[in-house]
């Protein structure tokens, strides 16, 4: 089920609201509401996937019973092997064989598994508590509370990835009153649902136009069409985000914070503390960390190997693809120049330097992301560096080629804008460029809103705005992870 959807905003939240605060007084019966709703969800999408996270929950509370029990290390790690197994069978069956085939020359049959929704982020979330289990962190549980820790539905597709005694103690939901936390969760709500809908949906129309043709564009719609993907990405994540945080809410239920406006980072260590906190957390504590203890004397190229390691998982996490892996080591590797910069003091540069150059190379390695293939990686990056030419815009209405003197339609109308819309489209970049790198983050308005008919008109609006372009039909992008 889309959060950017009527039967989720106007059907699906109205009605789990109504039943939970009509129960909420009821330990039992407030948390199997929302179990119910988690597991109706996530099976909207397909049910099949349903008895795989049902096993999962299962499995997990089960293994999270032994290590509380017996303190070895080796049912930890045999644990954490059977869910990594898991997660491996159903995303990266396929990727193995083809990558086998043309390794060995070999033709072995795909299996054509369909990976099951979110099980990358229930995977590492329920490895956090086996972990904080074996380490006695967790004290007592009881398996509605954990049941509800993982298909809590706000936050059940795209995380936050968040740690089980963090988001148990705010289960006691009989405190919880309608309007001390409504109107913050349906302000925030509102936020996302603007980001989604209104601007990140708008880029994603030219970036998909763009990506679909890359191998016409020239260096101007090269930048052009990286720099739009750039917002979709930004917007498309934070507004997702927003809009786990603002359901959550409503049900008082606050949320780790996961986005910190990255595009202000001057460097990519800068970056990844900015980006999906979450994940960055979980890389850190849970690879990272322990591997990095193993070694009796971690030096700086055990250290930068290490790296390379996390963000080469970090890539592969993202999906059973090379160009992703390409974008996760990108990032290592970058890191690691970072630190060699630092240590050695090679250069110091400026503060608006330093976020240009990050800004730049996050943007290049946003192309692997967003390319479904090695082909429209290279047509994207040969567009960018000059080997499809430059074009020089005149007045938006034709082009005209620097070395051949060949007239075709504008940028605008070749990536599928139309007349009309180019003066929406100017402000619309305007606007969110003003809100990336001007506004503050909406996390921070958990601390400063206030429940007055200023912020309640503000949220109807942009509710109301966004609404109006509910029917585009593009998923989260993170979804498919």
């Amino acid at each position: 089920m889309l959060f950017n959807s009527y039967l989720f905003l106007f059907f699906f939240l109205p009605l789990v609201l109504f039943l939970f605060y009509n129960f909420k007084h009821s330990f039992v019966t407030s948390r199997i509401i929302l179990i119910i709703s988690g597991l109706i969800f996530y099976s909207h999408w397909n049910i099949n996937f349903l008895p795989i996270i049902i096993c999962s929950v299962l499995l997990n509370f089960f293994f999270g019973h032994i290590l509380l029990r017996v303190k070895k290390k080796k049912f930890l790690l045999m644990f954490i092997f059977i869910n990594i197994l898991i997660l491996g069978i159903f995303k990266y069956t396929d990727f193995i064989i083809l990558n086998l085939n043309v390794l060995f020359n070999q033709n072995i049959k795909l299996w054509n598994i369909q990976f099951p929704l979110a099980i990358s982020f229930f995977t590492f979330q329920q490895i956090t508590y086996l972990v904080d289990c074996f380490n006695n962190v967790i004290k007592k549980k009881k398996f509605l509370d954990y049941s509800l820790f993982v298909v809590f539905f706000p936050q059940l597709i795209a995380g936050p990835i968040v740690k089980f005694n963090y988001l148990v103690k705010q289960f006691n939901f009989g405190k919880n009153f309608f309007l001390d936390h409504f109107p913050l969760g349906f302000f925030i709500l509102s936020i996302g649902l603007f980001k989604k809908l209104v601007l990140a949906d708008n880029f994603a129309h030219v970036v998909n136009s763009g990506y679909l043709n890359s191998a016409n564009l020239d260096f101007i719609q090269g930048w052009f069409v990286s720099f739009c993907f750039m917002f979709q990405f930004y917007f498309d994540f934070s507004g997702y985000i927003d809009i786990a945080t603002g359901v959550a809410l409503m049900f008082g239920v606050v949320l780790p914070q996961n986005f910190n406006s990255p595009y202000k980072a001057t460097n990519l260590v800068d970056f990844w503390q900015r980006w999906h906190i979450t994940l960055t957390s979980f890389l850190t504590n849970y690879i990272y960390l322990p591997i990095a203890k193993s070694f009796s004397n971690l030096t700086f190229l055990k250290s930068s190997i290490l790296i390379i390691f996390v963000f080469f998982i970090s890539g592969l996490w993202h999906g059973p693809s090379w160009l992703f892996i390409i974008f996760g080591l990108m990032h290592g590797f970058g890191i690691i120049l970072n630190q060699i910069v630092s240590k050695y003091q090679i250069i110091n540069l400026n503060k608006k330097i330093s976020w240009g150059l990050t800004f730049t190379y996050v943007n290049l390695s946003l192309v692997f992301f967003r390319s479904e293939s090695f082909e429209q990686a290279s047509n994207i990056f040969k567009s960018m560096f000059f080997f499809n030419g430059v074009s020089l815009p005149s007045y938006f209405n034709g082009y005209v080629n620097l070395g051949e003197k060949i007239s075709y339609e504008g940028l605008f109308n070749y990536l599928g804008i139309s007349t009309i819309s180019k003066f929406y489209f100017l402000i619309l970049m305007i606007f969110s460029f003003l809100i990336i790198f001007r506004k503050e983050n909406s996390y921070d308005f958990l601390k400063s809103f206030k429940c007055n008919y200023r912020y309640l008109l503000f949220s109807i609006t942009i509710f109301l705005l966004s609404i109006n372009r509910i029917n585009s039909g593009i998923e989260f992008i993170y979804f498919k992870f």
